[in-house]
């Protein structure tokens, strides 16, 4: 579409790009959201005045929806983090660094960002009021199944705490291989391989050792794509 044609710069592509209406889709909401946390960790200045007015509107919009609809607050909690470290490092460095617009202005920026991450801090999840079948009563095959699904593993950590047999289930030396063997090659978790006390591999540690190390895959409902014909970004 005309909407999405003809980029010049990370700013105006940002400003042409409709994210807000793509945080409402739950298929593009996690994407959008990582691709906000790598503006935020290292290409903030390369944004316009406009762009970065704009990207604290979107953000403005995921915190509230985050709020209302209590999804997936980790991962916004993340962003504000990484976020709010960036604009301390800029600030101090004015007159070192490109940070447009007006140095007050990034303070109440910064302000507002600790004040959402207050918010979220105290964000108290809703209890669902169903006096039908619950997780709890799922057969042991059909939890296991639901801890496979899982990409990430604090996703899976979770889940664990919620009862004492999820948690027995998420301990699983399987499961945490399994995870090991999804992201990782073998010769990577072979450089750095961490026996447990009976002298088995603990595949759990592994799995958080190696993420230091090697970038884990990442999965989203939708992403945006670049047509080389055309250049033209557009969802897929």
């Amino acid at each position: 579409s005309s909407q999405r044609h003809g980029y010049c710069t990370l700013g105006e592509a940002f400003n042409r790009l409709d994210f807000s209406s793509a945080i409402q889709d739950i298929r593009r909401f996690n994407y959008v959201v990582k691709l906000l946390q790598l503006i935020a960790k290292s290409q903030l200045t390369s944004l316009s005045g406009a762009a970065q007015k704009n990207y604290f509107n979107i953000l403005d919009k995921i915190v509230q929806k985050v709020m209302e609809d209590q999804y997936n607050p980790r991962l916004i909690k993340d962003l504000l983090q990484d976020l709010s470290s960036t604009l301390c490092i800029l600030i101090r460095g004015v007159g070192k660094s490109v940070l447009v617009g007006n140095i007050n202005i990034w303070i109440c920026r910064l302000e507002t960002i600790l004040l959402w991450q207050q918010q979220l801090k105290n964000l108290q999840m809703n209890k669902q009021v169903n006096n039908g079948l619950t997780l709890s009563d799922l057969p042991l095959h059909m939890l296991n199944n639901i801890l496979y699904r899982f990409s990430d593993g604090w996703d899976i950590i979770t889940l664990g705490q919620v009862t004492p047999t999820l948690y027995m289930l998420s301990e699983d030396r399987q499961l945490w291989k399994k995870l090991c063997q999804y992201h990782f090659a073998e010769k990577q978790f072979c450089r750095h391989l961490i026996p447990s006390e009976k002298g088995h591999i603990d595949w759990k540690l592994m799995y958080f050792a190696l993420q230091k190390y090697y970038p884990i895959k990442e999965q989203y409902g939708d992403t945006l794509h670049f047509c080389r014909h055309c250049s033209i970004l557009f969802w897929k």
